[in-house]
């Protein structure tokens, strides 16, 4: 493009688009998360229906634009204003659009039902599609635009694709670390409505002072020009190259599923992990599509031969990287510290080649196969997008409940390998040798030699148990005391009274209870513990893996399953909790930790107290744990608990760690130890004192109610509280290194004055 200042206002543009596109998936997911389920599929629906919209948007907006244009003698930019505008306003449609679907969902069934996963993804496709139809149309909207002020230009589509790559970037990090932890999910998407806003001011005023024809060398309709330049695609590598962004669109997203299971246990759960690697793949990718629009300006663009050589490497790079031997051996040398940032950082390093080397490629092949022509990137992009669609299904529901994590990526190497098997005669004597046979090794390398996590916790002298399923990979191992459970490499919970306690302390406190629920089933001790008593119980369980391996755990596991007082539903918690129509007598949960875990406070926000307190009857007693946290934390927990319910009492654990949350709507009255240990059956008092040294149930309750707080006493971080909106456990990077800036500022010095003296 000659217009060097509106080549620089288009780049722009595309950098806020992209940072408003990734800024709309990430508070999206999370909005269908509270809405539908903390569930694998509503991950998989959100991800797949915004990248079909893209699909559907950039294949059709290619196919009409010239007409479109044409007919009505308007600029193209003026419909990518309208784009623009139209992505807008579902920063307001999309929130109301699920909490429509989310009371028409309540009577679907369980959240592991098909009834339950076809509606929810009709109604998230409803909710979400239209508006993605839109962003993908942004593509050859735009491009048609530099083709009316350039008709010559024919490498846009990558100019514009790194420019959305870059805002795309800082979309997933800024919502990540500073919008959402600031505004909140909602205020958060209204930020990237203004943006949009903006976006769609400025491109109509471009249209207002660049009409339609006024950059034309050709006049309006006549033939475009073809593709030219020293990449350009022949007619016989058309259809090859249709194949490989098929492909790379396929594999980079699959992998991109298996890398979140398989780096779980280095990068653990948390929101910015998953910021993280996302970022480093958006990085990567920059990169890439950088390094080839400098090659195309200096003219020397690397072969498609030679960059699928080199994802053929990149592709097994992770595997071979990320061999935790490798680490446990770096703990021994180096200690478990500086072991365990390599490991971060290897997992999140090793991703890159891939990522930067599909960043260089994509926009080459767009670029090759369409000549600058939106039609041309409409379809070629939008069959990228198709891969990127398809791959996260298959990775989810048949690649990784089948083969695991290994094996998925190998299959998912596979097609590269294949692939560069077409190019033999471009990739000749020492260069095909350097780049196609490491290929080759590093596979059969990665076969017979390498582990990942998942194998070297399934290995544990073959005493494990593994289930793997569209939700998770689920492995209990160990013996004794010493078992654990894992799911995707994180360890969930422990053998501990503590979980004991989560079912006796409140089932003895209410008067006669008849019904229990345990959200957030675990090992099961607790569900255990709540059979121990003459009502009936309910368990509710994400993952169909973790009550698979409850046998495991327990010897009578299996009978107990089996009691017609018990039972194990498959479902989201909250969302259980809003359909059911049951009252129960004690509602117990244990949220998975850390207590930061990405989506974990909506078992700690009001909105999900004000749906357990609905299924409480009166005198019903709600026990909430509280892992060991940072203060604030744990205050906004409380805080969030006494705006919820009249009556809230804090109690120290049995073992010294975490807290005990007790509350109701009726005054909780809680008798001496003793007098309350006589309340527990039989069996119960039994299973109390099972992995203790006392004899007298009353030991462990004392221990505890010893050990009572005020929670109202808790008033050291201002007006701190869990809500959906406001996730304040998740979102807490702003406040931990002001708090640690603020903490270094006022160290005392030697003479005992503070910095800030």
């Amino acid at each position: 493009m000659r217009d060097l200042r509106l080549k620089k206002v288009l780049f722009l543009l595309f950098v806020l688009s992209g940072f408003c596109s990734l800024l709309y998936q990430v508070v999206w997911v999370r909005l269908a998360f509270a809405a539908f389920g903390v569930i694998t599929p509503i991950l998989s629906v959100v991800i797949s229906v915004f990248m079909f919209g893209l699909f559907v948007g950039s294949w059709g907006a290619g196919k009409l634009v010239g007409r479109l244009t044409a007919r009505t003698r308007l600029s193209a930019a003026w419909l990518y204003a309208a784009a623009e505008l139209v992505i807008g306003l579902s920063a307001f449609a999309v929130p109301r659009l699920f909490t429509l679907g989310e009371s028409w969902l309540l009577q679907a069934g369980e959240a592991n039902s098909f009834a339950y996963l076809a509606w929810s993804g009709v109604i998230l496709a409803s909710a979400i599609f239209p508006w993605c139809v839109f962003m993908g149309a942004t593509f050859p909207l735009m491009m048609a635009f530099v083709k009316e002020q350039d008709e010559g230009e024919s490498k846009s589509f990558s100019f514009l694709y790194l420019a959305n790559v870059i805002g795309a970037m800082a979309g997933a990090l800024t919502t990540a670390l500073v919008l959402v932890e600031l505004l909140g999910f909602r205020n958060t998407l209204h930020v990237a409505a203004a943006v949009n806003i903006l976006i769609a001011v400025v491109a109509g005023t471009l249209a207002f002072t660049h009409p339609l024809g006024a950059g034309r060398a050709t006049a309006p309709g006549s033939a475009p020009a073809p593709a030219t330049g020293p990449d350009a695609l022949s007619r016989r590598d058309a259809r090859l190259a249709m194949i490989i962004l098929f492909t790379s669109g396929f594999t980079s997203m699959a992998m991109e599923v298996a890398w979140t299971r398989a780096f779980t246990p280095v990068l653990e759960t948390q929101v910015y992990s998953f910021a993280a690697l996302l970022s480093c793949y958006l990085l990567a990718t920059w990169f890439g599509s950088l390094r080839y629009r400098r090659n195309l300006a200096e003219g020397r663009v690397a072969p498609t031969s030679r960059l699928l050589a080199w994802l053929s490497i990149g592709a097994i790079l992770p595997l071979v990287v990320n061999d935790p031997r490798t680490f446990t051996l770096l703990e021994h040398l180096l200690g478990h510290g500086t072991a365990m940032v390599l490991r971060i950082v290897a997992a999140l390093v090793s991703i890159l080649p891939f990522c930067a080397i599909l960043g260089y490629l994509t926009p080459k092949l767009v670029d090759g196969y369409s000549g600058g022509r939106p039609e041309g990137a409409g379809s070629s992009y939008a069959i990228n997008v198709l891969g990127c669609i398809l791959g996260p299904l298959f990775a989810s529901y048949l690649l990784l409940p089948l083969l695991g994590v290994k094996y998925t990526l190998l299959v998912l190497a596979a097609p590269y390998v294949l692939l560069l098997a077409a190019h033999p005669r471009q990739l000749t004597g020492i260069r095909f040798q350097r780049v196609a046979y490491p290929a080759v090794a590093l596979m059969l390398v990665s076969l017979l030699v390498v582990k990942t996590y998942e194998e070297r916790v399934q290995g544990f002298r073959g005493d494990g148990w593994l289930r793997r399923d569209h939700t998770a990979t689920t492995i209990a191992f160990g013996k004794g005391m010493e078992k654990r459970l894992l799911v995707n490499g994180i360890g969930i919970t422990q053998l501990t009274t503590i979980t004991k306690m989560m079912a006796h302390l409140p089932l003895a406190i209410v008067r006669e209870p008849k019904s229990a629920l345990v959200i957030c089933f675990g090992m099961g001790t607790t569900f255990r513990s709540l059979m121990s008593w003459d009502v009936q119980v309910t368990a509710v369980e994400l993952v169909p893996g973790v009550k698979d391996v409850f046998p495991y755990f327990f010897s009578d596991g299996a009978e107990l399953l089996g009691r017609p007082n018990g039972q194990v539903v498959i479902d989201d918690g909250r969302r259980f909790l809003q359909r059911s129509d049951r009252m129960y007598d004690v509602i117990t949960l244990d949220p998975p930790p850390p207590v930061e875990a990405a989506a974990s406070s909506l078992l700690y926000s009001e909105e999900f107290y004000a749906a357990a307190k609905a299924r409480l009857r009166p005198g019903g007693v709600l026990q909430q744990w509280v892992p060991p946290a940072d203060p604030c934390t744990t205050e906004a927990v409380a805080r969030s608990l006494l705006r919820s319910f009249k009556f809230v009492r804090m109690f120290t654990s049995y073992e010294g760690w975490g807290h005990h949350f007790l509350a109701s709507m009726q005054p909780i009255e809680i008798p001496p130890a003793a007098a309350l240990a006589r309340r527990l059956p039989a069996t119960a008092r039994r299973d109390l004192l099972e992995w203790t040294q006392s004899k007298d149930p009353a030991q462990p309750l004392a221990v505890v109610l010893r050990q009572e707080r005020d929670p109202r006493e808790l008033a050291n971080c201002g007006d701190a509280r869990i809500t959906d909106d406001q996730p304040y456990n998740e979102y807490y990077v702003l406040r931990s290194t002001w708090s640690a800036a603020a903490s270094l500022f006022a160290r005392p010095r030697a003479d005992g004055r503070t910095a800030r003296e």
